[in-house]
């Protein structure tokens, strides 16, 4: 019936298979909206290419957005009604907000006019 020599490589590959299936299924964000992640799953921006990345997240009430400074000069983020300022941000830099009320809120890098970006807090 079966080489008891290739069962265990078998099993393996069988167990591997599985586990490789299952996280494909969970890995990536199939909500045919250009890959943006669901609201509540992702709160990081990141600054880089000088751009943020990704311009427009999707969070619900309450959620904390974090930026990171992933590019190689100083940045900010800054509300374009001015309700928050990160300062500037040397490369390496954090900074983050929490984001109470439903709502959009546009910002933009203070140093360089065309980055921009929106939060939209939306409740689900």
């Amino acid at each position: 019936m079966y080489n008891k020599k290739f069962f265990p490589s078998i099993l393996v590959l069988m167990v591997a298979a599985v586990i490789v299936g299952s996280c494909s299924k969970s890995g990536g964000y199939s909500s045919g909206n250009n890959n943006t992640p669901p609201p509540g799953t992702a709160n990081a921006v990141s600054i880089v290419n000088m751009s943020f990345s990704p311009a427009n997240l999707t969070v619900s009430p309450g959620t904390t957005v974090t930026w990171t400074n992933n590019d190689a000069m100083t940045h900010t983020v800054t509300a374009d009604d001015n309700s928050f300022n990160s300062g500037n941000m040397a490369t390496g830099s954090k900074f983050s907000k929490a984001f109470a009320a439903a709502g959009t809120y546009p910002y933009h890098c203070s140093i360089h006019a065309g980055m921009t970006g929106t939060i939209t807090v939306k409740a689900y």
